[in-house]
């Protein structure tokens, strides 16, 4: 049995280590709090132009539209933007995005298509540059603010209106995470470019609210309904041609995506590293408390041995 004092060590280590993870736990909390604000505060403007947009699609066929970012070429080059976290200690949130990537290439490969990257966080950028032999990479992005903004979203929006524009891609796909729920959430695949302007209306669209109640942390789902929200007038006249519109609209459209993206994978990076650290913080006290365990038992059998010594030498 270990003496007494490696034992008391490893209690104190442990005990300091559950600190830690506490910690870290709360500062997540708070932090998803943030970016559940900021995708609320987001919304208006988002449901806003998705209403122009829909006004502007009852005057013009967006099929005889001659905007670049509405071409269907023929596909060639397509382009993968990943979305990973620039830190760790999240579970296995970058583990099952990098894993969604490679399956995603290889079926891309397979299917005679010319894959290439654009990352998104030092987790898949140190992970890739270390194949570089197995995948292209185009453009990396990292250290992104903790809670996403519009700064954020509008240099890699930049970087993908430039490949697909210049024809060097046919076709732009984001993978990232879906915010389910504070303990689940999935990777998914989305097409970026071309855009597909028909499907810009999410009716019942579902949002999460992270709520206190009785000292313990519980997210509320519900479905945003626009069915009462105030539409725009059918007979609202506009300035400009429905053409030059789409031309300043649909790259705003195209970065509020990217944008939402990157705040629904914020969320669950944040929501995935409370998750660990929680679950961290249990086995550290359920260890500590194995520890003690142990330490009283080597504590007793020493007292005892003590015991049995002095009594033997007393009867000498």
């Amino acid at each position: 049995m270990a003496n007494l004092k490696e034992i008391r060590d490893r209690i104190v280590s442990v005990k300091n280590t559950r600190k830690i993870t506490e910690a870290m736990r709360l500062v997540a909390a708070a932090k998803v709090r943030r970016a559940q604000d900021q995708v609320l505060k987001s919304r208006p403007f988002a449901d806003k132009l998705a209403r122009v947009l829909e006004n502007i699609q009852t005057r013009i066929q967006f099929e005889s539209s001659d905007s670049p970012l509405l071409a269907k070429r023929n596909v060639k080059e397509i382009s993968l933007v990943c979305i990973t976290a620039d830190r760790g200690l999240c579970g296995g949130y970058n583990t099952n995005i990098i894993k969604k990537v490679e399956i995603r290439y290889a079926e891309l490969v397979d299917q005679g298509y010319q894959p290439s990257l654009i990352l998104v966080g030092k987790k898949a950028i140190g992970y890739f540059q270390n194949r570089k032999d197995q995948y292209r990479i185009k453009a990396t992005f990292k250290e992104l603010e903790q809670v996403p903004t519009a700064t954020d979203s509008e240099g890699i929006t930049n970087e993908v209106l430039a490949d697909f524009i210049s024809e060097n891609t046919d076709r732009v796909e984001i993978i990232y995470t879906k915010f389910i729920t504070l303990v689940s959430c999935a990777p998914v695949v989305q097409t970026l470019l071309p855009l597909d302007p028909q499907g810009i209306a999410q009716e019942n669209d579902e949002i999460f609210r992270l709520t206190t109640k009785g000292n313990k942390l519980l997210v509320e789902k519900s479905n945003l309904d626009n069915s009462n929200e105030e539409k725009l007038a059918s007979d609202i006249v506009f300035e400009q041609s429905p053409d030059q519109l789409l031309d300043s609209l649909l790259p705003l459209y195209l970065q509020n995506q990217v944008l939402r993206a990157l705040q629904e994978s914020a969320a669950s990076e944040l929501a995935c590293r409370m998750t660990a650290m929680n679950n961290a913080s249990d086995n550290a006290k359920e260890l500590a408390s194995t520890l003690n365990l142990t330490y009283n038992k080597a504590r007793q059998a020493a007292i005892t041995q003590e015991i049995l010594e002095v009594v033997g030498g007393s009867t000498v």
